[in-house]
């Protein structure tokens, strides 16, 4: 019998030692990252389970940004959410609208006594993901921006200097003909993201409103307006340029036939999302990669503004126990720790999210060692954002993108003009504005 007893205590003892492992809150992360992107950022969900023992994060692919967003909306009305969605930055406008379903993290982190400081953001960054009162409502977690890649060895065959890169589009357009005519390569220019880099930045750079209400940050009843002159004289370029063989094509949305276009050196100029650089790096094993900021036109602004961002944020949804908030929370100030933060941007390409990052980048001499690995910076950073470069902030902006993809193929097969696919766009845009405050208002 008192054997017995001791066996018993024995193995209550046993469960008492290991109840906390079983009392782990385990916090659902639902992201949008694959390849060498998602595999580091599994290593970050690792490393912060190891670090303590109460909370369990688990992260799990739920596909393209899009499908991501649409698969969280879905389980929200199923009362089956995560506690963390990874949302990217054009469907910041439908999470803002989508009431009763957000808890602003900067609640979240307030009132479970987690450090909170929006200040130490970069400019950009804060003023993209805040609401009219400057309240930070998702955490910047991947951010970034797109510059042009290109590539040096190409450049040199071509007679040019492989260390000065095109500053101005015309600049761009002689150095992509020198490059065809003498063989260096096939074609000068590729380019993922037409909408977000050829339209929405193009935009941006040059100081031109997107949109109507200071590019939708002014609330509803806005207008799409990115069918002016500029707009409509660089998709007739890039047309112009797709007939002459200096342009490819690389298809909508991402442009996934863009990327594999330079690193098989069939264009030597690919436009993306500084967030490729790994990528870029990776898979261009036959010649050396330059990195420069995007092109110009200087005869319409004499210095470009800054880049507008990109990437995503990390969204906490209502619903969830206290004790699960304040596992995000503490979450939410592991990702934001210094080494954290620089070992996924030194990594990815993505942003240093705070200048507390990038100095310690600088400090380390990470910059100096990795030429280019500053541009993304330097450019989103450069001047100070106007109404027309802080970004735009339009409810539904995957579907309008879709359709922008749609009009600029249209013009490239023939059946436009730039201008004549650009007032569709816009028409058609506007649309789908209204349609998305009739369902939020």
């Amino acid at each position: 019998m008192f054997k017995n007893v001791t066996l018993l205590s024995a193995g209550v003892a046993a469960m008492l030692t290991a109840s906390p492992a079983f009392a782990q809150t385990q916090i659902a992360w639902w992201h949008a990252m694959d390849a060498e992107l998602g595999k580091k950022l599994e290593e970050i969900a690792t490393n912060f389970n190891a670090s303590q023992s109460n909370y369990k994060v688990v992260p799990t692919y739920k596909g393209t940004y899009a499908e991501t967003l649409t698969a969280a909306i879905a389980a929200f009305r199923a009362n089956e959410q995560p506690a963390i969605v990874q949302v990217f930055e054009v469907g910041t406008g439908t999470m803002m609208a989508a009431k009763g379903a957000v808890k602003p993290v900067y609640e979240v982190m307030t009132e479970n006594g987690q450090a909170w400081d929006p200040s130490g953001f970069l400019a950009p960054v804060t003023g993209y993901y805040s609401d009219t009162d400057g309240n930070i409502l998702s955490l910047p977690f991947n951010s970034s921006t797109p510059i042009m890649y290109y590539n040096k060895t190409a450049f040199e065959k071509a007679g040019l200097d492989p260390n000065t890169p095109p500053k101005t589009w015309a600049e761009l357009e002689t150095m992509a003909r020198q490059i065809k005519e003498s063989g260096a390569a096939n074609c000068g220019l590729s380019s993922a993201w037409i909408t977000w880099i050829q339209t929405e930045n193009l935009s941006a750079l040059h100081d031109l409103p997107f949109g109507t209400k200071e590019n939708g940050f002014g609330g509803f009843d806005t207008e799409f307006t990115f069918n002016g002159e500029l707009q409509a004289r660089h998709w007739g370029n890039l047309k112009k340029w797709s007939d002459e063989g200096l342009f490819q094509y690389g298809g909508p949305a991402g442009g996934p036939d863009s990327g594999p276009k330079f690193y098989s050196g069939e264009c030597a100029i690919f436009m993306n999302s500084s967030a490729g650089r790994v990528g870029v790096i990776n898979n261009s094993k036959d010649f050396e990669v330059g990195f420069a900021p995007l092109p110009y036109y200087d005869d319409v602004i004499a210095e470009p503004k800054n880049s507008i961002i990109g990437g995503a944020t990390l969204w906490a949804l209502t619903g969830k126990s206290d004790d699960t908030y304040k596992g995000v929370a503490e979450f939410f100030s592991y990702l934001n720790s210094s080494d954290v933060q620089a070992a996924w941007h030194q990594y990815t390409g993505y942003l240093p999210i705070t200048m507390a990052t990038y100095e310690a980048g600088v400090a380390a001499g990470y910059y100096e060692a990795n030429p280019g690995s500053d541009i993304a910076i330097k450019q989103i950073t450069r001047g100070t954002p106007s109404a027309n470069s802080k970004g735009i902030r339009f409810g539904n902006l995957t579907q309008v993108r879709n359709v922008v993809d749609e009009e600029f193929e249209a013009m490239l097969a023939g059946n436009k003009t730039a201008q004549e696919a650009l007032d569709s766009a816009v028409t058609r845009g506007n649309v789908i504005l209204r349609d998305f405050e009739a369902a939020n208002q």
